[in-house]
């Protein structure tokens, strides 16, 4: 989109500038493209681009889009390329804003913009869902583009023509193409649509029916939010990285996947790209970490955690591979030392106020353990290639790694592997 053009839905130029001499374009060119969470631009002009501080760019955003204060603690600027390179200047979610005071909000402009951003990561498979949270998370982005549901209107057909704005694009991919097309418009709904037709079906809408159209769709984003706060890496910072494959084959031919790695306030999640779904899940408080950067080898981001050999507890080392090694290591780091700095005040948060109220999510202490044994959301440590290491006495012994496959390609499927956590009462299997 060409900067000088009018972004639709968004708010008009500001009617004046900032001290920093920094407004929203008139006439003439912008000198800054700032990308929102649903990809509109908000075009900024600046008298004097390189003396302009993140706060003043930050402030002009908010009063451009007419923004309470709030909105300096709940976004903030983020340069983002895929190649580190030309990168985009985005406005986008702060990963140290608390996931409790979400629901504390009620600008209809700011939940927009978080749901947006919730919204897009779903789609894009950045938050791994399972089908029936996929599904009920698409039901309440139906009820805010399509409004309340009417019987009859949309039919499942009617969705299948635009499923991917409703669910992750790998849960709408069909067989072959020349198949798909012979099915026709009167052909049988598939299970994707038709589970997202009843979640549909199922939206509450607000009590009272004269309610206003702002009024309901707050009731909605909030629920989205809500909903996607049971997902452990909800409000996360995303990274590129790879790690190794488990040796497979009579070679023992490994490799290595690409991987997201997703850190938050709560812990750090390590996210197969191609699978979509969690390699492994640690809270801070399970974990060690560390990072290398040899001048003549890649930058490594090291997590240690506890797990078991064959019945014997070990330790286990995860090599992830990443140019941005270091910058992981620095995030865990700061957000560690955010909650240890917040732990005095915690108690205070319980009781009675805002955090606490029904549908709210619970403390990370206090997260319900997953009925869904095969969730998106468990840890495969199975498919992790990891060193495994016990300590006798001063010397460290490293665990011989098992052979994962067979010698002949014809056998009996054992079905997915299981792990025995370290802490029963705080299993890595949890939400």
């Amino acid at each position: 989109m060409d900067g000088t053009e009018d972004i639709a839905g968004q708010p008009g130029p500001a009617e004046r500038s900032h001290r920093s001499s920094v407004s929203s374009v008139g006439a003439r060119a912008p000198d800054v493209l700032v990308y929102l969470a649903d990809d509109t631009v908000v075009p900024l002009a600046a008298e004097n681009l390189p003396s302009l501080s993140a706060h003043e760019l930050h402030r002009a955003i908010r009063e451009v889009l007419q923004l309470p204060d709030v909105a300096m603690d709940i976004f903030a600027l983020w340069l983002v390329s895929p190649l580190l390179d030309e990168p985009s200047l985005q406005f986008r979610r702060n990963v140290f804003f608390p996931k409790r005071r979400e629901l504390q909000i009620h600008d209809e402009e700011v939940l927009r913009l978080l749901y947006e951003e919730a919204k897009g990561n779903v789609l894009a498979a950045r938050y791994p869902c399972d089908m029936e949270d996929c599904e009920a998370l698409g039901a309440l982005v139906c009820r805010v583009q399509l409004g309340p549901f009417r019987p009859g209107q949309p039919t499942a057909c009617t969705l299948r023509e635009q499923l991917d704005s409703f669910l992750p694009a790998h849960l709408c991919r069909r067989g072959h193409r020349l198949f798909a097309a012979l099915r026709g418009r009167g052909a049988k709904a598939g299970a994707s649509e038709q589970g997202l037709l009843n979640a549909y079906r199922k939206v509450q809408e607000v009590a009272g029916g004269d309610c206003e159209l702002e009024a309901s769709l707050r009731t909605h984003y909030h629920a989205y939010l809500r909903k996607c706060h049971e997902l452990p890496y909800y409000g996360c910072a995303f990274f590129h990285g790879e790690v190794d494959k488990p040796a497979q084959g009579f070679l023992h031919r490994g490799g290595r996947k690409p991987v997201t790695v997703a850190i938050s306030l709560e812990g750090v999640h390590v996210i197969d790209n191609r699978e979509k779904h969690v390699l492994l899940g640690l809270r801070f408080q399970e974990l060690s970490w560390d990072h290398t950067s040899p001048e003549e080898e890649e930058s490594v981001l090291w997590l240690e955690f506890d797990g078991d050999h064959e019945g014997t507890p070990v330790n286990k080392l995860l090599k992830v591979y990443s140019k941005q090694a270091e910058l992981m290591s620095s995030l865990i780091e700061y957000c560690i030392e955010l909650n240890q700095a917040s732990e005095p005040d915690a108690p205070q948060d319980s009781g009675t106020g805002p955090s606490s109220a029904p549908g709210s999510s619970p403390p990370p202490s206090q997260r319900p353990q997953l009925q869904r044994q095969g969730s998106v959301v468990c840890s495969r440590i199975q498919h992790l290639s990891t060193i495994d290491y016990v300590e006798e006495g001063e010397q460290i012994k490293r665990v011989k790694p098992k052979r994962t496959t067979s010698f002949f390609s014809r056998q009996l499927s054992a079905g997915h592997g299981s792990y025995t956590v370290v802490r029963p009462a705080e299993s890595l299997e949890q939400s």
